[in-house]
């Protein structure tokens, strides 16, 4: 065996790297390289903004893909560039828009994995004859009898396992994280003991195929209807204002609403349907249950074999807080999480990713979409007749 768990010497492994262009992706690229890996750098080109691509704390586009290369050329390893664009707009860019349309609040990064990245990269490492395809992302894994397991990383402040939930389990079984085990700084010393050029670049933020951080401009151009303008509904069933498209609002959000009552309000839950914001005091947002869709379960055994209780662990339905204690439950209605201290702020389409704990050892066993979320008793009685009473 070799470092990444695979038969044979690491001169005999062949080894797929997706590259970013970023310092990450680069530094598994020269650490496999320099334990004598035969190492490929694939490098996705995802979108073209023209000169957005040149924009700090972007990737997969112009820029990135020069610094891959160049990282490449410095390692003195093959590198290949990929045209997915139009892969990537079916599979992610698409459907974020269609999910913002419908008052959701998606994660694209999540889709980019679950299809572009362990889905069609996986099966180009496989078709060059790659024993595995090595990524940058911070997690963990390791073999777990048959297979392999999926754990949080060591450095808790660059935790990606929130983002990946939806790997399969075959796809944990083929991809390495050689970066699970080390933290930020660790990695940018390493690049810059490789001498490679990108160890001081910023690290990529905000949606990536969104110019200067304004997905509403996307998503008004991709799906107009999300830009119609509509009431500010209060809970209580108050018409407040106007608003200029319910893509503009995102649950929990308290600043820039648009109107003013005297009290703290905050956006509840949006109708696209009618394209109404619904606002109301924070007490509203406390959500105790969400129900998930398209699970995918890494946990031993079997979602049917849980128990009628319930199964305890921790869930996580935010990417910038901690796992938290909760119940999962799954029978012929479906899956869902009593979420056990209560969560705020909770919106359809976002991830609900499941673990053992709430420590870094934490195994990741898989999650959902959230499909909705049940809040307190009151404010859902008040949620059912504003959702009975006809729009203004």
């Amino acid at each position: 065996m070799n470092s990444l768990d695979l038969p044979g010497r690491p001169e005999e492994t062949r080894v797929v790297v997706a590259m970013s262009g970023g310092v990450d992706s680069s530094v598994v690229a020269g650490l496999l390289a320099r334990e004598g890996y035969d190492v490929v750098g694939v490098t996705l080109q995802l979108y073209d903004h023209g000169a957005a691509v040149h924009r700090a704390g972007a990737c997969c586009a112009g820029q990135d893909i020069d610094d891959a290369r160049r990282v490449a050329e410095t390692l003195g390893i093959p590198h290949y560039v990929l045209d997915y664009e139009r892969r990537f707009r079916d599979a992610v860019i698409n459907p974020f828009a269609e999910s913002y349309a419908a008052g959701e609040t998606p994660i694209p990064c999540v889709a980019c994995n679950q299809t572009v990245k362990f889905a069609d990269l996986l099966q180009t490492a496989r078709d060059l004859g790659a024993a595995a395809l090595a990524t940058g992302h911070y997690i963990r894994s390791r073999a777990q009898g048959a297979h392999r397991a999926l754990y949080r990383p060591v450095d808790a402040d660059r935790d990606q396992s929130y983002f990946l939930f939806a790997t399969t389990q075959e796809q944990v079984d083929y991809v390495r994280f050689p970066l699970g085990g080390m933290s930020k700084p660790e990695v940018r010393q390493a690049a810059e003991e490789m001498g490679l050029s990108i160890a001081a670049k910023a690290d990529s933020q905000d949606i990536c195929f969104v110019p200067q951080g304004r997905y509403s401009d996307v998503i008004a151009k991709l799906r107009p209807e999300a830009a119609e303008a509509g009431d500010i509904v209060h809970i209580d069933g108050r018409v407040l204002g106007r608003h200029e498209g319910i893509v503009r609002y995102t649950i929990g959000q308290r600043r820039g609403i648009g109107v003013a009552t005297g009290d703290p309000l905050y956006v509840v839950h949006l109708d696209a349907a009618r394209a109404r914001v619904v606002v109301g005091p924070r007490e509203a947002l406390e959500t105790r249950r969400v129900f998930l869709r398209d699970v995918n379960w890494l946990g031993d055994g079997a979602l049917a074999e849980l128990p009628a209780e319930g199964m305890e662990l921790f869930a996580k339905v935010r990417s910038t807080r901690p796992p938290k204690p909760a119940r999962l439950h799954a029978d012929a209605r479906g899956v869902w999480v009593d979420l056990v201290d209560g969560e705020a702020g909770v919106a359809p389409g976002q991830a609900c990713a499941l673990y053992t704990d709430d420590g870094n050892e934490a195994r990741v066993l898989g999650g959902g979409f959230i499909d909705r979320s049940e809040r307190g008793v009151e404010a859902e009685a008040m949620l059912a007749r504003l959702a009975s009473m006809p729009a203004a």
